[in-house]
């Protein structure tokens, strides 16, 4: 947010003034800007400073303050921040907690938050990083309907992590289940 000069503060001699209604009260010295922003108890707020002559305005400054930060806030309210959730496999992860992986996954994707999928090695497993990368893509295959790779297999010491991002149509895919 930019810092408006008020009052006092406005350099120029000769300003061009707007009323509370938006109304143009012309061009004014600024000794008789600041007795006509005085004389309605409001402040003499300078909006555009590189115009020529300056563009002030008549306004209570607290209240437009007030204004700007209740915007901030709801705009902070709005925006969603998306959420990384983990998922770990290990090399020699059976067949059915596989499957329990996956449905955590597809839980994970229909709430819109993205998922890191880290395969972890231990011991003589760091030897076949190979078949690990393998069954990293393999999970992705399953769970292709209702993610993307947003990135592929990286290696990253004893693990490699892959992140899935929700698909755009996931929704649908979502309503169809119920």
């Amino acid at each position: 947010m930019k810092r408006l000069r008020k009052n006092t503060e406005i350099r120029a001699l000769a300003v061009r003034i707007i009323g509370k209604d938006d109304e143009q009260l012309g061009l004014m010295p600024i000794e008789k800007a600041l007795a006509t922003a005085e004389e309605q108890g409001t402040d003499l707020v300078e909006v555009a400073p590189k115009a020529n002559p300056p563009v002030c305005k008549l306004m209570d400054y607290g209240k437009y303050l007030y204004k700007l930060s209740k915007q901030d806030q709801q705009q902070k309210k709005r925006t969603k921040k998306t959420e990384v959730k983990g998922v770990r496999l290990g090399l020699s992860t059976g067949e059915h907690d596989l499957e329990v992986k996956r449905k955590q996954a597809i839980k994970f994707l229909k709430n819109r938050c993205l998922v890191k999928v880290a395969m972890i090695f231990k011991g003589r497993e760091m030897a076949h990083k190979n078949l690990g990368r393998e069954n990293m893509l393999a999970f992705a295959k399953s769970l292709e309907e209702y993610a993307d790779v947003e990135n592929t297999p990286k290696d990253g010491g004893y693990q490699i992590v892959m992140i899935l991002a929700p698909k755009k149509s996931i929704d649908s895919v979502a309503k169809t289940e119920k």
